[in-house]
């Protein structure tokens, strides 16, 4: 995941974590530091944020399997690596993180994450694409957590049979978007969400290799396909058919507020709305993304969260044995039900827990047309420029080859400047 995708909630944990990753040795306890030895070794496990309920239980059994004391500090995932950067070089750190595949290129080039090796057994145990979102240069640094991707969200009440193509909800758009409400509302004016038309349509952020690497050198954000897919995008912001307040910053919140008030009948968001839209009263349905014109799935980005083990832990061997351990099957599943976090586990996949699950199987359904998000840190280079290029097309200031044009030529010059060899 490239961002928060609750903009006001996001703000809130971004400041909490960098006050709490300022503390150095000698604050308050609370501030996630190690606790002092009394003996027994000790792990500091840094959780996702509401998450340490899923993982109780397989903490107490695994201080019990090897007299060890773990304490659990929840942070906002998506930011641990920068808190890990200040309180691993000050010696307070975690020895065990969760965060996005995304940011695995950049740590691994900076230092932050030490390599594991785990049996075959149990890497085989993960989906292929799960693992490869954990390796850097052929090593492995983490095991997968959970996956996620974006699906359609649909109001039941508004919409009695949801269309199965895109062209369908272009349609129903047409007839329900007067007075303030709308049918088919997207966040296409940010590249983590306009990547269900662009990668469906042909169009890709790097060229991927035989090996599972990419070559930073073929761009495919301003071929064909991404052309096409992009002038499919403008139809429905130049017609009038996505509000204007979603483009931007707050447009997420926008998008949110009109499927929770009943003036969106279909959104595209992730599982992180599971909860936000049950407790706002929608009766919805979740489904696959539809399919475009050209016949073909929409596709999505595919995140995937992992734990990984800090290059600054003092118990780099426990730590890694503490991994293993809490993404195993069993402990996997014990998360699911708690959190509803959809762990890549093979076996899991096809259980009932998840097949019989609505939210989870339309999530699982859409990995198969999902694309992981590239994890060099060249990717880095990619958000603002493209972004923009969207952001102009959304408000039709210039055509889409030139939009495109003008990214991929800022996209590669970063590159070159920021990550030459």
């Amino acid at each position: 995941m490239k961002k928060g995708k609750w903009a006001t909630l996001s703000a809130v944990v971004g400041t909490a974590v960098l006050l709490l990753s300022a503390c150095g040795p000698g604050d308050d306890n609370s501030s996630g530091t190690q606790p002092a030895s009394t003996g027994t070794k000790t792990l500091l496990v840094w959780e996702d944020v509401k998450k340490t309920e899923g993982i109780q239980d397989a903490v107490k059994e695994f201080e019990k399997q090897h007299d060890v004391k773990i304490k659990v500090v929840e942070k906002a995932y998506a930011d641990q690596i920068e808190a890990l950067r200040l309180d691993g070089a000050a010696g307070t750190g975690p020895d065990v993180i969760t965060m996005p595949h995304n940011q695995i290129g950049s740590a691994v080039t900076e230092g932050l994450l030490q390599e594991i090796k785990p049996d075959q057994k149990v890497i085989d145990s993960f989906t292929d694409e799960s693992i490869q979102s954990q390796t850097v240069d052929g090593k492995l640094y983490g095991l997968p957590k959970s996956v996620e991707t974006t699906v359609l969200f649909y109001n039941k009440d508004l919409v009695k049979k949801a269309p199965t193509t895109l062209d369908g909800w272009y349609d129903l758009s047409k007839k329900l978007t007067k007075d303030g409400k709308y049918g088919f509302v997207a966040k296409w004016d940010e590249i983590y969400y306009a990547q269900s038309v662009l990668g469906g349509s042909g169009g890709y952020i790097f060229k991927q290799k035989s090996d599972g690497s990419y070559d930073v050198n073929d761009i495919g954000l301003n071929n064909d396909g991404a052309i096409q897919g992009g002038e499919y995008i403008q139809k429905f912001f130049s017609e009038g058919l996505f509000p204007k307040g979603i483009i931007g910053e707050q447009g997420i919140n926008v998008l949110n507020s009109l499927f929770t008030e009943k003036k969106a009948a279909a959104v595209i968001s992730g599982p992180w709305s599971f909860g936000p839209y049950k407790e706002a009263g929608i009766d919805y349905g979740v489904a696959e993304l539809p399919t475009l014109p050209n016949g073909k799935h929409m596709s999505s980005f595919l995140g995937v969260k992992g734990y990984n083990v800090s290059s600054y832990s003092k118990n780099k061997e426990l730590a890694e044995k503490f991994v293993e351990f809490i993404t195993n099957e069993k402990n996997s599943k014990k998360r699911f039900e708690l959190t509803e976090e959809i762990p890549p586990v093979k076996k899991l996949m096809k259980d009932p827990i998840i097949t019989e699950n609505a939210n989870a199987d339309a999530v699982s359904k859409q990995t198969k047309y999902a694309t992981l998000t590239p994890n060099n840190p060249e990717m880095e280079e990619v958000w603002k420029p493209i972004d923009s290029a969207l952001g102009l097309i959304a408000t039709g200031r210039t055509d889409v080859k030139k939009a495109f044009d003008d990214a991929v030529n800022q996209i590669d010059s970063q590159i070159k400047a920021n990550h030459s060899k």
